[in-house]
């Protein structure tokens, strides 16, 4: 314990500094308390909380004494302990002194440890899925035996084999080496999120996806066609059917005929099929102001992306993440469980299509894509406005006005809370801004778009100055082409007629047959130019040359040529008719 000494006893002592008292000390002391971890903090608070009162009696030998009697009580350790800790305190006066040592990291492995992890790792951490007895085998086979292939006294046995495997085995790591990562990412992952209500607090949240429908379609002239590809975009908030596509093309043609549809008015939309309803049954017109979207080519193209230009937000989820967009997903099982029990017979697929001497349903087929839509809309129809929503997290808000659990009436009362982001725009705008972009050259002879002249009035200095321009233009009408200019759109029209009403993929087999064509008559052109040479030079070569040329009375003698060659065309042209 400190003793008290007359300060001149310690004259002839060199003080020493906090730099050589840590550098010479035996403790292993970290002075920076933010290296130390949560652990380490929490005892050196709870060790100074035991010295913190004796200190304040340091000079006090017997107060001192019965301190640190109590507190070794009271805290359960020996008086030893904190005298320790009062000494060790008393001579740095730092209180980091007092976190222990961090604990080691973990011995080193034994080298028939290293030889099982080698061997877990080469032989059972793979896609060849081999037994644990296996690849015990295998290490003993490659580790411990002689060139002879005879197995060596001392070897470990499959027991500690089996322990150290069961000691170290990581299950996310036995997943993903033994099935894959897609595997896992599939079926094995946790699945601890809250849903989408972590990311869809209010409507304008859309989510987009495609399926192929468990259904045989035939054409007007009773042909079987296949399976159509059912587009749809639904809002996570509350799970409205905001739009759809029913089409025999996917990818982005598909995306245009969905995002339309969204905009468009569903009460005469349906109309055209035939279908009466009322305004509130489906009352969606906007964009939803955040698309998401999962890993398809179609999602992350261009052309989609385009649609931010808008004010529209593209999350890409992750792959092997259906969870996130799950209502899309249910909505697509509820539509086709909806109609599926009201077809059999007539071109539905049953689970068992692709086995082995199962009936074959394209012989059942017998709707049109018509017929098909019609039903498809019906079953939207009763999915939004009809379809309970049982577990639907109802605010206060919600329960006082009494909103119904319908899709539709949640949609309703929704668009006007506060956080409701849902986007304005017209069939046009939204059109022209998913159209494929190039860049178009201004020259001379027009703006050239895709080897195509194009003409707007009032844009002469750009063609005289030339330089490019971004162009949105349309793969399947190549009369026309938009030059994007501040995010407004100026039509400009084809100089060359005859292609005008045309698709690009047409307009480019017309040039390519005409590049053909003449790329036929290549040959023929250079004899023809050859031959043309040598009759020339033939003609040339006959004629002698005249040294004494008379330059005088050139006039007169040019009158007398005139007269000589002159001739009577009418009575020519009279006699030889």
């Amino acid at each position: 314990m400190p003793v008290w000494l007359d300060s001149e006893l310690l004259e002839s002592y060199v003080g020493c500094t906090d730099g050589e008292l840590f550098e010479v000390s035996s403790v292993d002391v970290i002075r920076d308390t933010d290296a130390l971890d949560a652990d380490q903090r929490k005892i050196m608070h709870e060790r100074y909380t035991m010295i913190a009162p004796i200190v304040s009696f340091i000079s006090d030998d017997k107060m001192r004494s019965k301190l640190i009697g109590s507190i070794a009580e009271e805290s359960k350790v020996s008086k030893q302990t904190i005298r320790s800790y009062l000494c060790l305190y008393l001579s740095y006066l730092d209180i980091t002194v007092l976190a222990p040592k961090k604990h080691q990291s973990e011995r080193e492995l034994t080298q028939d440890e290293k030889n099982i992890r080698w061997a877990l790792n080469k032989f059972f951490y793979t896609t060849k899925k081999q037994s644990l007895m296996t690849a015990y085998t295998m290490m003993l086979k490659e580790k411990y035996c002689d060139a002879m292939g005879v197995l060596s006294e001392e070897y470990p046995s499959f027991y500690q084999f089996r322990y150290f495997y069961r000691k170290t085995r990581k299950m996310q790591n036995f997943y993903i080496s033994r099935d894959g990562l897609k595997n896992y990412q599939r079926n094995n992952r946790p699945l601890v999120g809250e849903g989408v209500q972590e990311f869809a607090p209010a409507v304008g949240v859309g989510m987009l996806d495609a399926t192929v429908c468990d259904i045989y379609l035939i054409n007007e002239e009773g042909n079987l066609v296949g399976r159509p590809i059912l587009t749809a975009c639904i809002d996570a908030y509350s799970s409205l059917c905001c739009g759809y596509s029913l089409s025999w093309e996917g990818g982005v043609y598909s995306l245009r005929g969905l995002m339309l549809n969204i905009i468009a008015d569903k009460v005469t939309w349906c109309k055209r099929y035939g279908i009466s309803i009322e305004k509130e049954d489906w009352d969606c017109d906007m964009l939803p102001a955040t698309f998401v979207t999962d890993m398809g080519s179609e999602y992350k193209s261009e052309n989609f992306e385009q649609i931010a230009e808008l004010g529209v937000t593209v999350v890409n989820l992750p792959s092997y993440r259906p969870e996130l967009k799950g209502l899309v997903e249910k909505f697509f099982d509820l539509i086709q469980e909806t109609y599926k029990k009201h077809l059999k017979g007539k071109g539905v697929i049953e689970p068992d299509y692709q086995e082995r001497g199962a009936h074959d349903y394209r012989k059942d087929a017998c709707l049109t894509m018509m017929d098909f839509e019609k039903i498809i809309l019906h079953c939207m129809i009763y999915y939004n406005s009809r379809r309970i929503i049982e577990n639907f997290p109802y605010t206060e808000a919600m329960i006082a006005d009494q909103v119904k659990p319908y899709a539709s009436c949640i949609w309703e009362w929704s668009k006007s809370q506060i956080g409701a982001n849902l986007i304005n725009v017209g069939s046009r705008e939204l059109m022209l801004t998913l159209l494929p972009r190039t860049v178009g050259k201004f020259g001379r002879t027009g703006l050239k778009v895709n080897k195509l002249r194009y003409h707007c009035e009032g844009y002469t200095e750009q063609y005289l100055s030339g330089g490019t321009a971004t162009v949105a233009y349309n793969p399947e009408d190549v009369t026309s082409v938009w030059v994007i200019e501040n995010g407004s759109y100026v039509e400009f029209i084809l100089i060359e007629s005859r292609f005008k009403g045309k698709d690009f993929t047409e307009v480019q087999e017309i040039q390519t047959s005409q590049r053909d064509i003449i790329k036929s008559a290549a040959r023929d052109n250079l004899q023809a130019q050859i031959n043309l040479a040598q009759h020339i030079e033939a003609i040339a070569g006959s004629v002698g040359t005249h040294k004494d040329i008379h330059m005088k009375n050139i006039r007169s003698t040019r009158k007398r040529e005139q007269m000589k060659n002159h001739q009577d065309y009418m009575r020519e042209g009279v006699s030889h008719g």
